[in-house]
C-alpha cells in the first residue's frame, strides 16, 4: 500500500481499513522492481568480467537493461519523479529519506550499467560508446546532487552506510571527467563534486566505521589512475570486484597492498593542478 496510508492508519483501524491496490504510488514497491534490475546488472557485469559474454551479446544485454532502466523511471507516477517539489513534498509526510533512497538505487544502478564505456570512451569515440559513456557520467552526477539535496532539505538526510558505497563509484567518474574531460566548466564542477563527496564520506566514516574499508577502495582506485591512467578504468575483475564487493576491502590493481591514508588525497597528486 502506499506508505502515507500505512502511516496514517491506527491501531483501532489495524488493516481492516479498505485501501488503494494500486503499488505503483508505494516507493517501496517501487524499490523492489528496481532491485530486480539491479541483480541483472550485477550478474552481467560479473560474466562480462570473466569472458563469458561475447561482445556482440554484451550490447545486446547492455541495450535490454537500458531499456528496463528507462521503462522503470517513465512509468513512475509524476508524483515520485525527480523534482524538488516532489522531494519537498514526501519530506513533509516523513518520507524524505525512503524518496531519496529510491533515486540513489536508480542513479546507482545507472553508473554501474555504463561504468564500462567510460574506459572505451577515453580510447576511441564512437557515437554508441560516447552515447552510453555519457548515460554513465549523468547517473554519477544526478546520485551526487540527490544527495546534495538531501541534505539541504530537513528530515532526508540519509546517513546509512550504503550512501558511502555509491559515493565512491560516483566519485570515480568524477575523477574520469578530471582526467579525460577537455571542457574548463565540466572539470570545474567534477572538482567540486569530488571535494565536496570526500567530506561527506569524511563525515559519514565518522558514523560507521566500517567505512573505513570504503574510504580504502576509493584510495585504490586513486592509486591505480596515479600508476597508469590508461587502463585505470578498464572493466576487468579487479574493476567488478571494486563496484560489486562494497564491503570487502581491495588490493591495489597491480596486487600490492594498500593502507589508510590518515590525510585527504590531493587531485594535485594524479596530475590535476
Amino acid at each position: 500500500m502506499n506508505e502515507a496510508t500505512f502511516l496514517h492508519m491506527n491501531r483501532h483501524q489495524g488493516f481492516a481499513v479498505k485501501v488503494e491496490e494500486d503499488r505503483s504510488s508505494s516507493l517501496l514497491a517501487q524499490m523492489v522492481r528496481l532491485n530486480r534490475i539491479l541483480a541483472q546488472i550485477n550478474d552481467f557485469n560479473i560474466q562480462a568480467a570473466e569472458n563469458k559474454i561475447e561482445t556482440p551479446d554484451a550490447i545486446s544485454t547492455i541495450e535490454i537493461l537500458s531499456s528496463r532502466l528507462d521503462e522503470w523511471i517513465t512509468l513512475l507516477p509524476s508524483d515520485m519523479q525527480d523534482t524538488r517539489e516532489n522531494l519537498l513534498h514526501y519530506a513533509s509526510q516523513g518520507l524524505g529519506q525512503l524518496f531519496v533512497t529510491l533515486y540513489l538505487g536508480y542513479y546507482h544502478y545507472g553508473q554501474m550499467l555504463f561504468y564500462r564505456f567510460l574506459h572505451e570512451d577515453s580510447r576511441s569515440f564512437s557515437p554508441r560508446t560516447h552515447f552510453y559513456a555519457k548515460q554513465c557520467k549523468d547517473h554519477a552526477v544526478k546520485l551526487c546532487e540527490m544527495i546534495y539535496s538531501s541534505e539541504d532539505v530537513p528530515g532526508c538526510a540519509v546517513l546509512y552506510n550504503m550512501v558511502g558505497h555509491v559515493l565512491v563509484i560516483a566519485s570515480t567518474v568524477q575523477i574520469h571527467t578530471l582526467l579525460f574531460e577537455v571542457d574548463n566548466e565540466s572539470i570545474t564542477l567534477a572538482r567540486g563534486r569530488l571535494e565536496r563527496n570526500f567530506c561527506i564520506l569524511t563525515r559519514l566514516r565518522k558514523l560507521w566505521p566500517t567505512l573505513d574499508v570504503c574510504m580504502e577502495r576509493l584510495q585504490a582506485f586513486h592509486r591505480a589512475c596515479r600508476r597508469s591512467v590508461d587502463t585505470s578504468f578498464c572493466m576487468d575483475e579487479w574493476m567488478v570486484r571494486f563496484l560489486v564487493e562494497f564491503a570487502n576491502p581491495v588490493s591495489d590493481k597491480d596486487g600490492s597492498a594498500g593502507g589508510i591514508e590518515e590525510r585527504p588525497w590531493g587531485l594535485e597528486e594524479i596530475g590535476i593542478s
